[in-house]
């Protein structure tokens, strides 16, 4: 009777964790051990590689919301930045950023994985505008590099914008290097916490979640903040209720 060798293969078509990896004696298969250390490879060198901010400035100077800005933290080099993440908090200089007062300022920042940003950062703020654009105003777009979360709170301050949306390369996995996430503060001004803030993350199509859906959720996020008058703990992510109900509308 012929038998699938591999019963654990199936599965693998429905997750990106490491399943049923079988064993070679007392070790792991080759094979199994050549995947863990490609995927640790791709790990690292998202986290390392250089991010090209002129590229990335060109590209999202397409967009239509004016000209972007460049800004940089206090972390000199790739490697401070690792080791110092109060660096990557904090702007080096925020003078060429001019005072807008737009609901919106969007910033886009390496984080920990620049790859992620460099694959997903113009396509997923290109569906950010399409969804936002027409129910508020949105200053010009600020590039940040060698930036953590909470750079985006100065930023945010200095343009007077009402609700900063970062988005940021995501700590890479050894299921995923190029994940981007988005972070979303109202009334952003320095000394914000990570309470005060929310997070749509694991964006990475065509394995995570798409452009045109984490645009939803953040526009609903941001209709929801302007509400209640504050982001973080206290906001809740109503999108997946309210498509629901449009669809059941639809249907009726």
């Amino acid at each position: 009777m012929n038998r699938d060798p591999d019963v654990w293969s199936p599965l693998r078509l429905s997750t990106q964790a490491r399943i049923g990896l079988g064993r070679s004696g007392n070790s792991l298969p080759s094979q199994r051990v050549l995947e863990f250390k490609a995927a640790h490879a791709a790990a690292r060198d998202a986290v390392h590689v250089p991010f090209d901010a002129d590229a990335m400035l060109d590209r999202i100077g397409q967009a239509g919301i004016g000209r972007p800005s460049l800004v940089y933290s206090n972390a000199g080099s790739r490697s401070e930045y690792l080791r110092r993440p109060d660096l990557g908090r904090t702007p080096a200089d925020l003078t060429t950023l001019t005072r807008t007062a737009d609901d919106i300022g969007f910033v886009l920042a390496d984080g920990l994985s620049p790859r992620a940003l460099a694959e997903h950062g113009a396509g997923l703020l290109d569906a950010l505008i399409m969804e936002l654009s027409p129910h508020f105003s949105i200053a010009p777009p600020v590039v940040a590099v060698q930036a953590r979360v909470a750079l985006g709170d100065h930023i945010g301050h200095a343009l007077g914008v009402r609700t900063t949306i970062m988005l940021i390369g995501e700590r890479p996995g050894l299921s995923v290097a190029d994940s981007l996430g988005i972070y979303l503060t109202h009334n952003p001004e320095p000394g914000r916490t990570d309470a005060d803030r929310n997070c749509i993350s694991n964006i990475h199509p065509p394995d995570g979640l798409d452009y045109a859906r984490a645009a939803k959720i953040t526009a609903a996020l941001v209709a929801g903040a302007r509400r209640l008058g504050r982001s973080g703990v206290a906001l809740k992510d109503t999108s997946a209720e309210e498509l629901a109900a449009a669809e059941t509308l639809t249907l009726e």
